[in-house]
């Protein structure tokens, strides 16, 4: 099936005993054993396993073209289930450009806890090959990257884990259905539902999709029950609703975020545009084979440093400021703000999720709020 008919029925069955072609949502903590202490619908507790969670996690493995998948309360849940799988004293090559979030667990839980952790610049092949040691057991990747949109060439990478013994993982998040990781040999594919996928900004969540049988997958399953960082049924209803409109979702997303960025790539007051669908963009070539579209994530500086950018992020109408991303409305963000001081980020980039509104009106927005 093609992508928009699994979006729609992956996952899906009729209730069997109503008809109903909506799922219900299945609260029960718990489920009744047979006379013999067997349990004949397969579900135990709810906390191991429930109709909907299964049901999301089926969809998302249809989706990603995966073997199996692990469902979350949140997208930092499901990244910690992969670092949490390896053992101490494990090597980890990360990038040194990545959501702060995931960069954060690294560096303030799993290092103390005792994973060797090596952060590079991931776009630069000889410098991940360099990191690689005899005791690395994983490479985590990000692509585009949070929130310059630097791009990673996946196929390449997961060829360079694979070489020295080592898996290779994928935070998927920005570019659902438009890439597609695990067909490029990538061994684990992370998302924070939250985003694109749920796509309304109403429910947290995140998964993790394996490609094929691995020894760390039974592994992350088992943090998912004994650590117990697991979606409610409501989250996993609703995710699942959300996912079925993503592929006609991430096909606006992408074409008016291809309008807004070259809107700024010609605006006086703008430094830099971050799109790896403008053909000026350092990864744009790479971008082209791995992905079917560009995603609706942009980010740009504006001249004047932070304080300029500040003012004209204040100036739009449209745009609401807020974090996060992926949903109908379009956010804009101070990105240096977020994590502090600490920041690489350039002090003038404003990271916009571009959303489903008419490409026209946002770029009115940004014209205006620009001056």
């Amino acid at each position: 099936m093609r992508i928009e008919t699994l979006a729609v029925h992956a996952g899906h069955s009729v209730d069997k005993t109503t008809g109903a072609v909506a799922a219900p949502i299945q609260l029960s903590t718990t489920f009744e054993r047979d006379a013999d202490g067997s349990y004949p619908s397969g579900f135990v507790y709810s906390r191991s396993d429930n109709p909907n969670r299964h049901a999301l996690e089926e969809a998302m493995a249809a989706l990603e073209g995966g073997a199996e998948a692990a469902a979350f309360g949140s997208g930092l849940a499901a990244t910690a289930a992969v670092f949490q799988a390896l053992r101490p004293g494990d090597h980890v090559v990360a990038p040194a450009e990545a959501y702060h979030g995931a960069l954060k667990q690294l560096r303030e839980v799993y290092a103390p806890w005792g994973l060797e952790v090596e952060l590079v610049d991931m776009t630069d092949l000889r410098a991940l090959k360099a990191a690689v040691r005899a005791k690395t057991k994983l490479i985590w990747t990000e692509t585009p990257s949070n929130p310059q949109l630097k791009i990673t060439d996946l196929a390449a990478v997961a060829e360079i884990a694979h070489a020295a013994g080592a898996l290779c993982a994928c935070d998927n998040t920005w570019s659902p259905i438009v890439q597609r990781p695990l067909a490029l040999g990538v061994d684990f594919v992370v998302h924070s539902t939250t985003k694109y996928i749920g796509g309304h900004s109403d429910v947290t969540g995140g998964v993790v999709v394996a490609r094929a049988e691995c020894a760390l997958f039974p592994r992350i399953r088992e943090v998912q029950g004994l650590v117990g960082g697991v979606p409610s049924p409501f989250d996993c209803w609703l995710t699942l609703r959300g996912l079925r409109t993503l592929p006609c979702r991430m096909r606006v997303h992408s074409e008016n975020a291809m309008r807004v960025a070259t809107f700024l790539a010609a605006h006086p007051r703008v430094e830099r545009v971050n799109y790896p669908g403008l053909a000026s963009h350092a990864g744009h070539e790479i971008a082209r084979r791995q992905m079917s579209a560009f995603s609706g994530m942009v980010s740009f500086e504006v001249k004047g440093g932070s304080a300029a950018a500040v003012a004209a992020a204040a100036k739009l109408q449209i745009f609401i400021r807020a974090t996060s991303l992926g949903g109908v409305e379009s956010l804009v963000e101070h990105r240096a703000s977020v994590p502090g001081e600490s920041s690489s980020t350039p002090q003038g980039l404003l990271r916009a999720s571009i959303g489903l509104e008419h490409a026209d009106d946002l770029i009115e927005d940004l014209a205006q709020a620009l001056g």
